[in-house]
């Protein structure tokens, strides 16, 4: 399975999605960032992947994530994210044994996995599609009042997907084009991408 991060990006930055109820997202794009109904003391997952939200989501119906905001992230932001993480799952190629990485796991700021990619409309793909944990109270602090651009609520683009993928309809709203993110080779080792 491909990995390698997929994004919808420009100059200025990259979009990510999360997951919520409604009023925390109204509240985030009421303000231009995270505030109320946002816990910086907790872990927090972030995700370049729309299809990936959505099937996570299950088309933002889902109890608790019935609502889904597309943040833009600065790219300096989320390189300072990435380079910080710690993958859930062991790599030989990265640390010397499972002793070593079980040290770095329990005290890493941020971690990633890689989770089998689909279409927006459900199909399975031959890639796999990343997602970062934030598990540091300042760094989060960080991600709310600096690196956030803006925040949009796409819930109504979740659910029109979502009755296109139900209906088997072949014409799908127009959403950003996800592509390869341009990373270091060091960053790609850290990331196990490929």
């Amino acid at each position: 399975m491909q990995k390698q991060i997929y994004a919808a990006y420009d100059e200025e930055g990259l979009y990510i999605y999360q997951a919520f109820k409604p009023k925390t997202v109204a509240n985030a794009v009421a303000k231009g960032t995270f505030g109320a109904g946002f816990n910086t003391n907790r872990l927090t997952w972030i995700k370049p992947s729309f299809a990936w939200v959505l099937q996570r989501t299950q088309y933002a119906t889902k109890y608790r994530m019935n609502a889904i905001a597309r943040i833009k992230l600065s790219h300096e932001g989320w390189l300072h994210i990435l380079a910080q993480s710690v993958p859930t799952q062991f790599d030989a190629n990265r640390y010397e044994n499972e002793e070593v990485w079980q040290q770095a796991l329990e005290t890493a700021t941020v971690i990633h996995q890689w989770d089998p990619e689909r279409s927006l409309t459900g199909k399975k793909l031959d890639r796999a599609a990343i997602q970062v944990g934030m598990r540091n109270e300042e760094l989060s602090l960080k991600y709310v009042n600096e690196w956030i651009l803006g925040i949009e609520d796409v819930t109504d683009l979740a659910h029109q997907i979502g009755a296109v993928a139900r209906d088997h309809h072949p014409v799908l709203p127009e959403v950003p084009e996800e592509k390869v993110y341009p990373i270091s080779e060091k960053l790609q080792q850290l990331l196990g991408s490929d």
